[in-house]
């Protein structure tokens, strides 16, 4: 999980000790302190820089200073008292053309003249066009550290999707017209390069793959599904393939990816869907398909999540109870299992979508509350359907009756109910994949996300 690192400046005209007429200070110290531990207690690693800000010398040398330090994922400008806004915006622009956030923060409070302080540099930003987030609320105030903590996640995710690379390997996948990405529109918007590599690479790689590494894997295996697989041809080659696309992706630098799966890889060796079980296991932001959609939603749940990540195909949906059925087809993170339904080892079991057969993962979903969400792109527009939800299991004496509803039982099932306008969701739904993370904290980071980054935000 993710530690976002903000730049904490306090700025303001009448500082290092100015009193005001009636013999207080008018930049409260202690108001100052209180608001960095409120944010670090939120979990935000804090930079402070040691002048209070108010000239354009100061104001360079302070955003020189963030700018430089790579490490640093926004600038929080804490409202000390008033100032004369254009001592400091051309340094902010400048600091902001780096793609970095900016974020003002305001607490009330009429002693100070706070608020002005805070107005004045919002609408100076608001007039000259740099994007920014003005709070306003208390250090005490969960609300208004949840708004500044958001932001702070977002500009985290904005910053590291930046000079990243996401690899593809194969074509696209089974005829997808809605997982396909636009090189050009994913660099100008996120800074991602698009790589490319055959599958036949893996290929060679898994054949490569020695009799200890397969042996030096079961103990994780047995920890992860409470037991080793049976040994044969097509589970030895569905794990050869997962320690091959392992490596591979480390030796590319890749920071995601996304793979064809079929047709290719199932015909030919072995089919992906235990390999993407155990990638998404090990935290790589990931699709099959060749959807590149899918593999960004999978890389910002991912990073967002204190759990794993789970896509699948929305496989059915209950309108009137809300009720969704994610069934991915035999890939899923071990990890999210749940007692009633606990994680084992099954078969892709399709011979239309791969005669080579492979290993893949059985499961029910724990219960947990997250979100439901995947970018997509609609005439050129990228977009993202974002809705909260919450991950149930059936009564016991249901669950075979529900798994044996799809007709293939034995890939892994996740039951979601969504909290949404349902035939909103629908008409915004982009692809037949559903991409599911846990945690309630997850959906205003997405939302931020969007904002930072010129995403239209589907919120049915």
């Amino acid at each position: 999980m993710i530690q976002p690192k903000i730049g904490f400046i306090v700025y303001g005209v009448h500082k290092d000790g100015l009193k005001d007429p009636m013999g207080v200070p008018f930049i409260d110290d202690a108001i100052v302190k209180r608001s960095k531990q409120a944010l670090v207690r939120a979990g935000l690693g804090v930079v402070e820089y040691e002048v209070v800000v108010a000239t354009k010398k100061e104001a360079r040398a302070a955003m020189k200073k963030m700018k430089s330090n790579e490490e640093i994922d926004m600038i929080v400008l804490f409202s000390g008292t008033w100032v004369w806004a254009a001592h400091l915006v051309g340094a902010i622009r400048d600091y902001a053309a780096g793609g970095k956030a900016v974020l003002l923060w305001t607490h009330p409070g009429s002693q100070g003249w706070r608020p002005v302080g805070g107005l004045v540099m919002h609408g100076g930003l608001l007039e000259i066009g740099v994007p920014h987030r003005f709070v306003y609320g208390e250090a005490g105030d969960s609300e208004t550290i949840l708004k500044i903590v958001s932001y702070a996640r977002a500009a985290h995710l904005k910053h590291s999707l930046n000079l990243s690379t996401l690899g593809t390997f194969g074509g696209r996948g089974m005829g997808q017209t809605c997982g396909v990405a636009d090189p050009s529109q994913w660099m100008r918007m996120f800074g991602v390069d698009i790589d490319s590599r055959d599958t036949t690479e893996l290929i060679h790689a898994a054949e490569k793959v020695s009799a200890k590494e397969i042996s030096d894997l079961q103990p994780r295996l047995r920890k992860l599904f409470g037991a080793a697989p049976e040994k044969n041809v097509v589970n030895e080659r569905s794990i050869r393939l997962y320690l091959a696309l392992k490596r591979t992706v480390a030796k590319e630098k890749f920071d995601f990816y996304t793979i064809q799966s079929f047709p290719g890889l199932a015909n030919d060796y072995a089919a992906t869907c235990f390999a993407q079980s155990m990638m998404l296991e090990d935290g790589y932001g990931t699709s099959t398909l060749g959807d590149f959609n899918t593999a960004l939603t999978v890389w910002l749940l991912t990073k967002l999540s204190k759990e794993r990540v789970y896509y699948g195909d929305l496989q059915h949906l209950d309108k009137k109870k809300k009720e969704i059925k994610i069934i991915g087809d035999g890939a899923c993170p071990p990890s999210l299992a749940s007692k009633l339904g606990p994680a084992g080892f099954s078969e892709h079991g399709i011979p239309t979508e791969g005669e080579a057969g492979g290993m893949s993962v059985k499961l029910i979903c724990k219960v947990g509350e997250g979100v439901l969400a995947r970018v997509g792109r609609v005439n050129g527009e990228v977009q993202m359907v974002i809705t909260r939800a919450s991950i149930f299991e059936p009564p016991k004496e249901q669950i075979q009756q529900r798994l044996d509803e799809c007709g293939i039982p034995f890939w892994p099932h996740g039951f979601v109910t969504v909290h949404c306008d349902v035939e909103r969701m629908l008409d915004s739904w982009t692809n037949e994949y559903a991409c599911l993370g846990y945690g309630s904290d997850l959906y205003p980071a997405l939302v931020d996300f969007c904002e930072l980054t010129g995403i239209k935000p589907v919120l049915p």
